[in-house]
């Protein structure tokens, strides 16, 4: 009985095979692709795995990406489910003003990161949360103790972010730089300003729930580009690989608890 998980962002579709929907699951197979060669994957890269028996997936790119998936399911003959975001879940509880607006890819990792806490916690009182994942685009989201999803923040991610300099100002077709605290070329001045906007906003939030809950928040990070952001950091966080998995396994098990 194996569970097949998958996360569609804005620029690639990546999965996972699991032995089963178990806490802790044996990882059977892992891979992404970039979007335009989805069409293909029936053919390559799932041709080879046995048919899972439950699908979940979460989507950000769209109906027609979707579908497009749907598609290359069939030679499984299994009926995928998709996340959509709604009021409670899984023990978090959804404070957006139109929960289903929520993007699913934001709701999944803060399921996983909420359920990481609670296994990192042992029994101690659970702890607030900032969550954020750095891709195409950055999101920075606000959890507190109880589980309570209190908002978040949605900002560009570096390439955004350096083709909208391009795009809007004369001159700026540059290599992309370094960090530096103290720039003092075009190219690092533009890779530093990214960096330090999407540093700020995390501090801004882990400040905000710090006072809003009277206590210092953990602070979860994901994505693809989540590595660049780890030596700029000023506050404490742990780097997580595959947090849309875990939260994708976490709601598999709270929606078919039978298996």
């Amino acid at each position: 009985m194996t569970f097949f998980a998958i996360d569609v962002g804005n620029t690639r579709l990546k999965w996972a095979q699991y032995e089963s929907m178990a806490r802790g699951a044996r990882l059977i197979s892992q891979g992404a692709v970039f979007l335009e060669h989805i069409d293909r994957l029936a053919e390559f890269e799932w041709h080879r795995l046995a048919a899972p028996t439950r699908v979940l997936g979460c989507v950000v790119a769209g109906e027609a990406i979707r579908r497009r998936i749907e598609a290359q399911l069939e030679h499984w003959d299994v009926v995928p489910s998709w996340v959509v975001p709604s009021a409670e879940e899984a023990g978090l509880k959804n404070g957006y003003d139109h929960p289903m607006r929520l993007g699913a890819d934001r709701w999944v990792a803060m399921v996983g990161a909420r359920h990481r806490m609670l296994d990192q916690c042992q029994g101690q009182p659970p702890r607030p949360l900032v969550v954020v994942m750095v891709g195409t685009a950055v999101t920075v989201e606000a959890i507190d103790h109880e589980g309570h999803f209190l908002g978040g923040l949605i900002l560009p991610g570096h390439g955004i972010m350096l083709r909208a300099l391009e795009s809007g100002t004369a001159g700026l077709h540059v290599p992309t730089g370094e960090v530096k605290t103290f720039p003092t070329n075009t190219s690092d001045a533009l890779t530093s300003g990214g960096t330090f906007a999407i540093a700020g906003a995390i501090e801004r939030m882990h400040r905000h729930l710090s006072e809003r809950c009277g206590q210092a928040p953990l602070c979860y990070m994901t994505g693809g580009a989540g590595w660049k952001m780890a030596p700029s950091m000023t506050v404490p966080f742990e780097l997580v690989e595959g947090l849309i998995f875990e939260g994708l396994l976490t709601l598999a098990r709270h929606r078919w608890p039978a298996g």
